[in-house]
């Protein structure tokens, strides 16, 4: 299997690697790209060194070994193998074994070990595992690939992929990796993107929180699909089903988002009044870890771009480190303030500027901030049409060359 290296996370993870007091956590949506990213670790120990035998794997999904049948049996098979020395431990998806974080809280205690774990839930470290560590642990989170990513798999394995003709396919069909390893036909493709759609809401969303309504919970989820990018309203999805003959409470609603939240499917973004700089309780905005699973369950990614290229802004900022919320400054609205220690800018996204009143929108809802942080807007527009101090940047130079102060 072709492994691009992923840099942008390999220099979070670099320096930890080999620190025995923290356990490196790698969470993200299923299948994008977790189990590569410890690939590519072990990569890293054998450019240092490291004896292949001394790196311990365990895939938890799997029960084709008894090492991996429960909690007591992955602790002897670990100390086994940790007789001889230090040892390199990588747990894959270990929230599939009951007892995962007493067995993780063990092996750092008991052994001379470097600890590696990913799990496919948001909420990974919000429960026993965070208690045991005490803050002893170094959380990444893993998203699907940028188009950056996407562009260098393809050189790396001898293809040829024009930036323009790259993006329209990014733009319909997503990052997440096992679409861009292989030759697909765009049917193969929105078939694997509803597989795994599939495999998400079966096994990380209903089998987890014990949901017993598949058909409401999946009518459910294709209303957020299809208003990525859009306010969450209760009483929308409520008077949208209702049009469909059916009824749900406000409880089982919100726990839905919930439960879609800790799969890492979507993103619930606050908004944030830039005027007093506080952080609002309601109308959050939805946006999907990867804008593919939409297309394959929907359609439309291209014919609605403007939602898919916000979309697509939301997870780059995302990658690179940022915090986001949508700004509000009186009547305006900013797409995204993107915040990060020492630093801070707010961007705007839209299709194209085709109109005066477009341009007077995305460029006046910034002017209306009242402050002097960077602002940028991000269009499809191959002309720069800057002005005022604001920056006009293309979405493929943004993804490609354009980075936020």
């Amino acid at each position: 299997m072709e492994l691009i290296e992923r840099e942008l996370y390999m220099r979070r993870i670099r320096p930890f690697i080999g620190e025995r007091g923290a356990v490196k956590v790698f969470t993200g949506i299923r299948r994008c790209g977790k189990s590569a990213m410890m690939e590519l670790v072990k990569r890293e120990l054998r450019r240092r060194g490291i004896a292949e035998d001394r790196m311990v794997s365990l895939n938890f999904e799997s029960r084709a070994e008894e090492a991996v049948r429960s909690a007591d049996a992955a602790y002897a098979y670990v100390k086994e193998r940790a007789q001889g020395g230090r040892v390199w431990l990588f747990f894959d998806e270990v929230q599939e074994l009951d007892g995962w974080e007493k067995l993780v809280n063990a092996c750092q205690i008991d052994f001379d070990a470097d600890i590696y774990v990913t799990g496919s839930n948001a909420r990974l470290l919000s429960g026993e595992l965070a208690t045991y560590l005490g803050g002893r642990y170094r959380e990444i989170r893993i998203y699907p690939f940028s188009f950056s990513e996407v562009l260098e798999l393809a050189r790396q394995s001898g293809a040829e992929m024009d930036e323009r003709q790259g993006f329209m396919e990014y733009a319909r069909f997503g990052g997440m990796p096992p679409l861009w390893r292989s030759a697909l036909s765009d049917e193969d493709r929105l078939g694997w993107l509803s597989d795994i759609a599939d495999s998400i809401v079966l096994k990380d969303i209903a089998a987890r929180n014990g949901v017993r309504s598949i058909d409401q919970l999946r009518r459910v989820l294709d209303f957020l699909l299809d208003h990525m990018g859009q306010v969450f309203s209760a009483a929308t999805v409520t008077k949208y089903l209702k049009n469909e003959r059916r009824t749900i409470s406000a409880e089982t609603l919100y726990n839905y988002l919930d439960h879609a939240r800790a799969a890492c499917l979507v993103h619930a973004v606050p908004r944030e009044n830039l005027r007093g700089r506080e952080i609002l309780k309601t109308q959050e905005k939805i946006y999907l870890a990867d804008h593919g699973f939409r297309e394959a369950r929907l359609g439309g990614n291209l014919k609605n771009i403007e939602q898919t290229l916000e979309n697509i802004v939301f997870m780059e900022l995302l990658r690179r480190g940022w915090n986001v919320t949508v700004g509000t400054a009186g009547a305006r609205e900013i797409d995204f303030v993107a915040s990060r220690p020492g630093a801070r800018a707010y961007v705007q996204v839209c299709y194209l500027l085709a109109s005066a009143e477009t341009e007077e929108r995305e460029f006046g809802a910034l002017r209306a901030s009242g402050d002097d942080f960077p602002k940028y807007v991000i269009s499809m527009d191959e002309i720069d049409r800057g002005r005022d101090g604001i920056r006009h940047l293309n979405v493929r130079d943004f993804l490609l060359r354009g980075e936020l102060p």
